[in-house]
C-alpha cells in the first residue's frame, strides 16, 4: 500500500472516530467560571484552584533553575546547557532591545515575569487541570448526576444536581493574578523612572508650565492606568477564552479534534507571555530613558552633517 494511500485511510479512519465519540460518547461541559472555586481553607482563608496551580507552576520554575544550576560546569550540558541556552538567548533579545545598562538593570524582572506568565498559560495544558477535583451539589437541575467507576465518582451527561470545583484551575484565568501582575509592572515601571530622574519625573504627569503641557499631563496619567487595564484583561481574556475553546470542543466531538487547539493554545500562551514581559521592558526604557539628552545629541548630529559634507 501507498503512502498516499495510507494516509487517507488513517484519515478516514481517525473522521470516522471523530464522527462516533460525537453520536455515542456523552461527556459533561464543564463548569464555566469566571471566579476561581475555593478548594479549602486554612484559619478562615479560602484557597483557590487557581492558587494552587499558581504554586505547583512556582514549584515547577524552582526546580528546572535548581536543577540546571546545582551542579555547574565550565562546559555546560543536560538541564544546565538548557537553562543557560534559555537565558542567554533572552538576555541578548534584551539588550537589542532596551541597551546594555537597562539589560543588566531590569533583566531579572523581565525574565521572571515572562517564565512566570508562560508556566501559567501552560498549566491549562496538563491532563487533569479543570478535571479533577471534588464534587458538590449545587441544585436541582441546574448541573449533571454522578455515577461511579473503580470506586470513583464522575460526573455523566445527564441532569443532576451536582458539579464540579477542579483541584487546579489555570491561573492566568483568574483576574486576581493578572491584575496583580499589572500594577506590579506598571508600579516598578514609575519606582524606576523615579530612582534615574527623581522628583522630576513627575513632571511628565503634572506641568503647568502652559495649558497643552497640563492636558498631555492628564493624558499621561490616564496613559498609565489604561496600562494596568490592557495588561490584565489582556491576558485574562486571551487564556479564558482558550480555555473555554478547549471545554467546548472536547464536549463536541471527545476525541481528536481538541488537539490542532491544543498545539493553538501552546503558541498564545508563549505569545501572551512574551508580549507582557517586553511591554514590561519596553514601558521600564521609555520611563528612564532622558528624552532631553536624546534631543540635544540628535540636535548635535544634525548640526554636524553639514561640515561634514563640506570637508568631503
Amino acid at each position: 500500500m501507498g503512502s498516499k494511500k495510507k494516509t487517507i485511510l488513517i484519515s478516514t479512519v481517525i473522521l470516522i472516530l471523530m464522527l462516533l465519540s460525537a453520536l455515542i460518547i456523552k461527556i459533561p461541559l464543564p463548569e464555566i467560571s469566571m471566579v476561581p472555586e475555593p478548594v479549602f481553607s486554612i484559619g478562615g482563608l479560602s484557597i483557590t484552584n487557581s492558587f494552587i496551580a499558581m504554586l505547583l507552576g512556582d514549584l515547577f520554575i524552582f526546580l528546572l533553575v535548581w536543577v540546571g544550576t546545582k551542579k555547574m560546569e565550565l562546559v555546560p550540558r543536560g538541564a544546565q546547557n538548557f537553562v543557560e541556552m534559555i537565558v542567554a538567548g533572552a538576555y541578548d533579545f534584551a539588550e537589542d532591545v532596551a541597551g546594555k545598562e537597562n539589560a543588566r538593570k531590569y533583566f531579572p524582572l523581565v525574565m521572571s515575569i515572562f517564565l512566570f506568565v508562560l508556566v501559567s498559560n501552560w498549566i491549562e495544558l496538563l491532563p487533569g487541570v479543570d478535571t479533577i477535583g471534588v464534587i458538590h451539589k449545587i441544585g436541582e437541575g441546574h448541573g449533571y448526576a454522578v455515577s461511579s467507576f473503580l470506586g470513583l465518582q464522575n460526573l455523566v451527561a445527564a441532569k443532576g444536581p451536582y458539579q464540579l470545583a477542579a483541584f487546579a484551575r489555570t491561573p492566568s484565568t483568574d483576574l486576581n493574578l493578572t491584575v496583580g501582575l499589572a500594577l506590579i509592572s506598571v508600579i516598578y515601571t514609575q519606582i524606576a523612572g523615579i530612582q534615574v530622574k527623581g522628583l522630576g519625573y513627575f513632571k511628565r504627569f503634572i506641568d503647568l508650565s502652559n495649558p497643552l503641557n497640563f492636558f498631555v499631563g492628564l493624558l499621561e496619567i490616564v496613559s498609565e492606568t489604561a496600562k494596568i487595564i490592557s495588561f490584565s484583561f489582556r491576558l485574562f481574556g486571551n487564556l479564558f477564552a482558550g480555555t473555554v475553546l478547549l471545554f467546548v470542543m472536547t464536549f463536541l466531538v471527545p476525541l481528536f479534534l481538541v488537539l490542532p487547539f491544543y498545539g493553538l493554545e501552546v503558541f498564545v500562551g508563549f505569545i501572551q507571555a512574551f508580549v507582557f514581559a517586553i511591554l514590561t521592558l519596553i514601558f521600564l526604557v521609555l520611563a528612564v530613558s532622558h528624552h532631553g539628552e536624546e534631543k540635544s545629541e540628535s540636535s548635535e548630529s544634525n548640526e554636524s552633517m553639514p561640515g561634514e559634507l563640506v570637508n568631503s
